[in-house]
Parts: structure tokens; sequence; C-alpha cells
């Protein structure tokens, strides 16, 4: 039994997305500590497409250098990705061609996001989302393409990446101020949603109700994936929530700086009141940004302070189910079954915070680390579009227009974000307004 739990380590997705994500972590460290070899992704800069007479003048970016990032992405992403698949049993000849064709969809995805006007108001995650199900819904995903279509494995692995991002000291950045927004309303409209999709709407998809309610109050696909995992939640319940986030996440990415500014909302509410609400992480960034340089950056605080908790609630969830929700009342549910249920991939998230909080920055500064967070954020992205992606091409409508259940899954995200946005305000006016507290200095923003 030991030897078998002992192989879980290199023979299970969770623990493997780990390994493959402290592997580029380890890589870009490397490389921008000793700055011996350049270990960047490619990225997408913005270009034009009505540019008169002179489009080519867009495509420079498309130079030499840009092909080798691009050929060392798919190199770094294909190897690592195709001996996770090996190592769990599975056949990599099937793989590896199906990756290569999903890796030009996400080159093509990448391409369209990066246009100017698209790339202004919807970011790359809605673009993989809709090529991925224009693709399902039409044409058909084919059969051989179906062993790339790895959404979790992608999107853990990315997720690890991204825990090297999160830094603890953003908490004594923000303080008081950003704990009572992020880290008090976040689990008052996660029971509530719970109460309200269970007991209210009487929806009987228990592990669908929490992850949509995780994706609502957290941040969006990330908490969706760990919640998700703790609460066994199927593909179909994963990719109707994550389906739902984004196309509110983009909704209010839009609408929500222009009610702040229209009600007068100063900059450093407002950018909390952001950074609490707007579900994805670059949406927030852009959604700040719309509003100020003090409004996105209160927001990015906030919405990085919220993102600590993804570990935390996937470890209550995952006790929560096993106790609660899925216990069988003449078996007793010991810590094995709780950390069966654990999502391994947090683990990983964790250690990578820490890592970065608690040994790199201390021993270097905080722009190495930022250096450090500029090459790995491109991994990180990469892996989500492929995550994304994924979705898309593993959705079809009729099944996705079916798990909605008349209508009950979209009352239980509206009213839970409306119940958000109320609370967020209600925790913002009170910490950040200066009639109860002093307003923080925003010199903590430098």
């Amino acid at each position: 039994m030991a030897n078998n739990n002992a192989s879980n380590l290199w023979k299970k997705e969770d623990w493997l997305a780990v390994w493959i994500g402290f592997i580029v972590i380890a890589i870009g460290c490397i490389s921008i500590l000793t700055q011996s070899f350049d270990f960047s992704a490619a990225k997408f800069g913005t270009w034009h497409a009505d540019v008169k007479g002179s489009l080519a003048a867009q495509f420079t970016q498309f130079n030499g250098l840009f092909w080798i990032k691009l050929l060392r992405t798919f190199l770094v992403l294909g190897i690592l990705f195709a001996i996770g698949i090996k190592l769990q049993g599975e056949k990599i000849g099937k793989f590896i061609p199906a990756f290569i064709v999903l890796f030009i969809i996400c080159i093509i995805v990448r391409m369209v996001s990066a246009e100017f006007t698209l790339n202004r108001y919807l970011e790359w995650a809605f673009w993989a989302l809709l090529i991925g199900l224009l693709i399902s819904n039409t044409v058909g995903t084919p059969e051989w393409l179906k062993p790339a279509i790895r959404t979790e494995f992608y999107i853990k692995t990315g997720l690890v990446i991204m825990g090297f991002s999160v830094l603890f000291s953003n908490i004594a950045k923000f303080g008081l101020y950003g704990l009572g927004i992020a880290w008090i309303v976040t689990p008052i409209v996660i029971i509530f949603m719970w109460w309200l999709g269970t007991k209210v709407l009487k929806i009987d998809n228990k592990p669908l109700v929490i992850t949509l309610a995780s994706a609502t109050s957290v941040c969006g696909t990330s908490a969706a994936i760990a919640t998700g995992a703790a609460s066994k939640a199927k593909k179909e319940d994963l990719s109707l929530a994550i389906s739902i986030s984004i196309i509110f996440t983009i909704l209010m990415m839009v609408f929500e700086p222009m009610i702040i500014r229209a009600c007068g909302m100063n900059q450093l509410m407002g950018g909390a009141l952001i950074g609490g609400t707007v579900d994805s992480t670059g949406a927030v960034v852009l959604a700040g940004n719309a509003l100020g340089e003090e409004a996105e950056q209160a927001a990015v605080l906030v919405k990085s302070i919220q993102n600590i908790l993804i570990g935390f609630i996937a470890f209550f969830v995952a006790i929560f189910f096993a106790t609660k929700v899925d216990k069988d009342p003449n078996q007793k549910v010991g810590a094995g079954e709780i950390w069966n249920r654990f999502p391994k991939f947090i683990i990983g998230f964790f250690v990578a915070s820490l890592v970065a909080s608690f040994i790199v920055l201390p021993l270097t500064d905080g722009t190495t680390v930022k250096n450090i967070n500029g090459v790995l954020d491109q991994y990180k992205n990469w892996a989500f579009v492929l995550a994304f992606t994924s979705i898309g091409l593993d959705t079809n409508f009729k099944s996705l227009f079916k798990r909605m259940q008349g209508g009950k899954v979209l009352w239980l995200y509206i009213i839970g974000q409306v119940f958000n946005i109320a609370l967020t305000l209600f925790a913002v006016w009170f910490l950040l307004s200066g009639k109860i507290f002093d307003i923080p200095s925003l010199d903590m923003f430098k």
C-alpha cells in the first residue's frame, strides 16, 4: 500500500503538474539569477488590423528571436507534458501529433487576442474558449485531437507556476484593508451561494454549486479548478462553471469601471471593489487600469491577497465534502480520505508561493522577483491558453444547456455575484472611505 501511494508521486496528474510547474519555476529562476541563458516564452505584442498601407509593419515583432522563443515554448511544454502523459501510463505516440495541432490553434488564439482593439476589451481566455467552441460545435472536435485535450493537467500546471507570483508580502502592504475586503467577504459569499444553490434553488449537483461559488467569490477559473478537484466535480460541471465565469467576467470588466466612475467613487475604493469582485486576475488589471493607475494597483493588491485563499478554500472544501456531503453513514471518515480528496497540486501552489515570498524575495529584491515572474507568467499563460482552448474543444452547447437545470445555475451565479458586489462594496466603504478608519497611504503601492 505504501509503495502504491509512493508511486502516485510520479503517476498521478496532480503530482505531475507539481513537478512540471517546479521544473519551469526552477529553470526560470536560474535563468534570471545567473543571466547565463534566455528562458523566456513567446509573447505576442499588440498589432493593428486596420493600418493603412503598412500592415506588414505591425508584424515586425515576428522576427527571428520571436520564432526561437515560440519554438522554445512549444518544446518546453510539449516535452514536459508528453513525459507526464507517458508516466500516467498513456501512449505519447497519439499525444504528440495532437499536441502539435492544439499548440497551433493556441498560436492562432494568441494572435487573434493580440489585435489592438480585441486585446483592449477581451482577454485571450475568451478567445481561447470561443475558438474552441466554434470548432467543437461546427465541424466537431476530431477523435485524433482528443489525446491532447487535457484541460485539468494544463491548468493545474499553470496554477503551480502562478503560485510563485502570489506573494505573502502583499498582505503586509495592504494589511487590515486587504484582509477585510478579500478574506472576510469571500467565505461569506461562498456560504451564501451554497445555501442559495442547495436550499433555495435546490440544485442537486452539489459539486457544481461549490465550484461556481468559489469561481464567483475568489478568482474565477483558478478557484474553480481547485474547488472542483476537491469536491470531485465532473469535467462537464467544471466547463460550465468556467464558461459562465468567463462570460460575466468580460461584462464586469467592461461595465464595472464605467459604473464606478459614474458614481463618483475615488480610485482607491473603485480599484479595491474591482479587485474583490472581478473574477480573472488579468481582467482585474484591465478594469483597474480603466479607472487609473492608483485603481489598478489597489485592484491588483486585493486580487493578489484573494488569490492566496485558493489553497485554503480547496482544503476546507475537501474536508467538508468528505465529512458532510459525500459521507457514508456507515463509514467513518478519516484523515486518509481527506488526503485522497485534497487536490495535491495546491501543495505545489503553496510551496511556490512560500519559496518566492520567504526565500527568493528576501535574498534578492523585488525587481529580481518581478523579472522572474515576467518569464514565468508567459509559461503560465500558455498553459492556461492550452486549458481554455481544450475546454472549448471539449464542450458541446447542447450538453452545456442541459446542465443549466432550467436556468437555476445561471440564477445562482447572477444572485451570488450581486451579493458579492454588494458585500464587497460595503467592506470597501467601511475600510477605505475614511469614515471609520484612516485612508491608507498611497505610498504602499510603490
